[in-house]
């Protein structure tokens, strides 16, 4: 059984009626719940579920410190590579914008390896655009072998790979890896996906299952908040999750929640989150999956990410840069893969955790290769 089964099981789901003959009885039933199912995470998601904010971050706080006590890890991307061969409407990646593309070198890798680590990160997250013969399994092999010399965690966002090369950059001191499925709605992500490998749902829908099988200690998932109906993303997100939870036992599963921000391009999103909505979003998730990582990203403002801190998040991004290279004191010109809204330190994001009362957690295990 592959998680398209689940998919499948919904097609022909009314989402609007069902939202529609949501109660408040029904909410606050599934609240009442230890253990919601998917029909209680969508109740909780509805229009109707957003009169009940208060208890449901109430709730969500509480499971967050249980299960993760008041701490919240730190991380930093470093993008390696932009050259990419698939044609996606909302990226600044897009293989059609003329932007300069660059591709770094070992040693330029080593180099902004030194850089992140002066500020006391040691959860690094390297990326890619997709382009598999610019930056082929060796690039990225010797890539992370140079990256876990100074960091005590190295994640992967790059294309989509097979189970065995998975486990090839797994060996080489990977230990996670972040892959978004950006829409599950089919149609919708025909639409935006216009050339490239990337065109194939199934192939990345699956690799999420594929990272477990290659022995990823973690996968991170999500839908891109914008492309298509935002509580129908949430909540295949949220079945995605608990499907790998429950299917590989050892693999922890964490989910983002990234909403659209302006890239390079005209793309104007079908549907916008507003921020009530988010945090309706992200409480009912760690209601459904207590035990699962929440990543809020520098997509966010810092004011934003400072409120709804305590009320799910485990995991923080700070001093991002989403060009190529950028930790270096050599500055390139160049096309982001989207604008950052919370462009504060490594140290500064680290100061206003503890001002909330929470710990800033720059190390928290070790993978011995």
């Amino acid at each position: 059984m592959s998680f398209f089964e689940v998919v499948e099981q919904y097609k022909d789901f009314d989402f609007p009626r069902f939202f529609d003959q949501v109660t408040d009885a029904a909410i606050e039933q599934s609240l009442a719940k230890e253990k919601p199912g998917p029909m209680d995470f969508l109740t909780l998601l509805s229009p109707q579920a957003a009169g009940y904010l208060e208890p449901m971050a109430h709730k969500a706080h509480q499971l967050t410190v249980q299960y993760f006590g008041r701490t919240i890890q730190m991380f930093i991307p470093l993008y390696i590579s932009n050259h990419c061969n698939n044609r996606c409407a909302y990226c600044g990646f897009n293989h059609s914008n003329p932007i300069l593309r660059r591709k770094l070198s070992l040693e330029e890798i080593e180099s902004e390896a030194q850089a992140i680590a002066h500020s006391g990160m040691q959860h690094v997250l390297f990326l890619t655009g997709e382009a598999h013969h610019i930056t082929p399994m060796d690039y990225l092999v010797e890539a992370a072998r140079c990256l876990k010399r100074h960091f005590a965690s190295v994640a992967i966002e790059v294309y989509p790979l097979e189970v065995a090369e998975y486990r090839q950059l797994q060996e080489a001191g990977v230990d996670s890896m972040t892959v978004f499925q950006e829409t599950y709605n089919q149609e919708v992500y025909k639409r935006v996906h216009l050339g490239g490998k990337k065109m194939d749902y199934h192939w990345r829908l699956n690799a999420p299952e594929r990272a477990a099988q290659g022995g990823m200690r973690a996968v991170n998932l999500g839908a891109l908040l914008g492309l298509a109906e935002p509580r129908s993303e949430i909540f295949f997100t949220g079945l995605h999750a608990r499907y790998l939870e429950n299917k590989y036992l050892e693999t922890e599963v964490a989910l983002s929640l990234p909403r659209f921000n302006e890239a390079e391009g005209d793309f104007q999103p079908d549907y916008l989150v507003n921020d009530k909505t988010f945090v309706q979003f992200m409480t009912a998730l760690r209601i459904f999956l207590p035990r699962a990582g929440l990543t809020i990203s520098t997509r966010e403002s810092a004011a934003f990410r400072d409120r709804i801190l305590p009320l799910g998040a485990t995991r923080y991004s700070a001093g991002s840069s989403t060009g190529v290279g950028g930790y270096t004191e050599i500055k390139v010109e160049q096309t982001p893969q989207f604008e950052i809204t919370d462009d504060r330190s490594v140290e500064e994001v680290a100061r206003a955790i503890v001002a909330l009362g929470y710990q800033p957690v720059f190390k928290d295990w070790d993978l011995i290769v």
